[in-house]
């Protein structure tokens, strides 16, 4: 499968990556719960039901009809960041101590809670309950999913599967628009009630299909469970749980994990202040994710049918369809280059895109002062078409990538949550705000689409921040990012890392599990953190001297694995 989308695994990969492939592609579609909830509050806002439904006496001044104000359209797109703020941070322990799985199904339980609300209610208040409790879902998720992918992923293909969670992101963000197209013109409240009620469909299946997947080896390493660890690594590697490949990976993400726990306490105060690195790596994440939101994307995502049909642009459910048509077919090529190219060169590019797409439409409307023609409409269309592109080939999905592989065992899912929050909080801010800043009348800025200005100058400011924080972390495993930051000074030097050692050589050359060499009489043997190679070797040197127990039992027994069945 790998081979016929342009990807080759490297001949010194054992076993077979189809399994973890399938199973990442299968939990990315998580983003469509996130996507699809976004694509629908786009389109129900200007249904004519709707308004009727829910209008508490507003008038648009611009055209003398009936309308949501924009304090109260701010606050029903808004609530749902809110929501996800708050369950990207709930994620975290849940992750840590019910499993990243378990804590899957459990968010996608309590994101169709939110929709039951949604979908009953007759006003604003109770709309508002609903979008929350969806919120909090899909913001579990949006931890969970490049949680999960990142952590069972071969390092070889990770940042792709990880990628592919944007792209669901987006195929829920076209289904919705395709789906509000077909019933925007019912005249009663199936109009917004039936797109709303379709996100229990897929969101059923991804719960009930996860619940028959495997838990991630590192988790379990995490936990003390090197049994279930080694299974489930089998499952995903398709090797023999005695490969020496599989046992070779195991005992260092073992050694690993044991290291980092030398180093201090797993709290949330060790994300800023412990070692190596992780206040720099935390400000990189939360950085990354703020400059996401500040690109604009979501102003677009949010409110582009009422923005088009503000800046008298035809048919603005059709536009709105045909840019999220754009925004997934633009995430493909990203899945391609994200390991070719690198994740640095993706997104100083796509920032530079991104910015000059944005300041044009920006200029552009100064110069014309809004003008209504047909010129300026396809201005804006055509640029906006552009720079969704360039964000969706690039800081759509590599944001996600980058914030799932920077941080260590210990605190990965403390660490992801707080960035992922920030996200959301950034996210909440945009949203709630920008009918403020766009929108006519006493009281708002009355911007329009000069408030490209905005967007556009956080773009430069994107692209500068990746050139000065953002590690390249392709082509190595989540363990040597460890040694990369420990290593390299500056991100832009990190191009031109090499991984030197490995955790489990520094419990074979004798040091102590703080880190700190012994003296030289105190240095002992060390068995357990031998790696598969020099197992086996002492294997064959004890069977040379008359030892009779079998080969897989001493790997075993060596590795930690004493109470594994071989049922696989």
């Amino acid at each position: 499968m790998a081979i016929a989308m342009g990807w080759h695994k490297p001949d010194n990969v054992a076993g077979s990556s189809a399994p973890a492939i399938m199973v990442g592609l299968f939990v990315a579609t998580g983003g469509l719960l996130f996507g699809y909830d976004t694509g629908t509050i786009n389109g129900i806002l200007s249904m004519p039901a709707f308004i009727d439904q829910f209008n508490t006496g507003y008038v648009d001044t611009t055209s003398q009809t009936r309308a949501i104000a924009p304090s109260q359209t701010a606050i029903i797109v808004a609530i749902l960041s809110a929501g996800t703020a708050v369950g990207a941070l709930l994620g975290a322990p849940a992750a840590d101590t019910l499993g990243r799985r378990i804590s899957l199904v459990i968010a996608i339980g309590v994101f169709c809670f939110g929709v039951i609300f949604q979908i009953c209610a007759d006003a604003i208040p109770m709309l508002l309950v609903g979008r929350f409790f969806a919120g909090v879902g899909v913001g579990a998720v949006s931890l969970l999913v490049p949680l999960y992918q990142s952590e069972m992923a071969p390092k070889w293909i990770r940042g792709t599967l990880v990628c592919a969670y944007q792209l669901s992101i987006t195929i829920g963000l076209l289904t919705a628009s395709a789906v509000n197209i077909g019933v925007k013109d019912i005249s009663n409240a199936s109009a917004y009630r039936i797109p709303i009620g379709l996100q229990f469909s897929w969101a059923v299946v991804l719960a009930l299909g996860i619940l028959v997947l495997p838990e991630t080896p590192r988790y379990l390493i995490k936990r003390g469970q090197n049994d279930a660890a080694a299974l489930s690594l089998s499952r995903l590697r398709r090797l023999d749980i005695t490969h020496p490949a599989l046992l070779e990976e195991l005992a260092e993400i073992q050694a690993n994990h044991d290291y980092e726990m030398s180093l201090g306490p797993e709290s949330y105060r060790d994300i800023f202040l412990g070692e190596p690195h992780l206040g720099r790596r935390t400000l990189t994440g939360c950085g990354l994710q703020m400059l996401q939101q500040l690109t604009g994307i979501n102003f677009i995502m949010y409110y582009g049918t009422t923005f088009f049909h503000g800046a008298n642009v035809d048919s603005p459910f059709l536009i709105s369809l045909i840019t999220n048509i754009i925004n997934v077919f633009s995430t493909i090529p990203g899945l391609f280059v994200v390991e070719t190219w690198g994740r640095r060169n993706l997104l100083m590019i796509g920032a530079a895109g991104m910015a000059i797409c944005q300041l044009t439409i920006a200029i552009f409307a100064s110069v014309v002062r809004n003008s209504e023609g047909e010129i300026a409409s396809k201005i804006l269309i055509i640029f906006l078409s552009f720079f969704i592109f360039f964000y969706a080939a690039s800081w759509g999905p590599v944001c996600w990538v980058v914030t799932a592989e920077i941080f260590p065992l210990k605190v990965r899912a403390k660490a992801m949550s707080v960035s992922t929050a920030s996200n959301w909080l950034l996210n909440f801010g945009i949203a709630y705000g920008t009918p403020y800043m766009v929108s006519p009348g006493a009281g708002y800025a009355d911007m329009g689409s000069r408030v490209f200005y905005v967007w556009g100058a956080f773009c430069l400011l994107a692209g500068l921040f990746v050139y000065c924080m953002v590690y390249e972390t392709s082509k190595i495993s989540l363990e040597q990012i460890d040694e990369m930051y420990e290593r390299v000074d500056y991100a832009w030097n990190s191009k031109k890392f090499e991984p030197s050692w490995s955790f489990q050589q520094l419990r074979d050359e004798g040091f102590a599990d703080s880190g700190i060499p012994p003296a030289e009489h105190e240095l002992q043997p060390s068995v357990t953190g031998s790696s598969a190679t020099e197992s086996i070797q002492t294997i064959h040197t004890d069977s040379a001297h008359g030892d009779n127990r079998s080969e897989e039992d001493k790997i075993i027994q060596q590795m930690g694995l004493g109470n594994v069945e071989f049922s696989y």
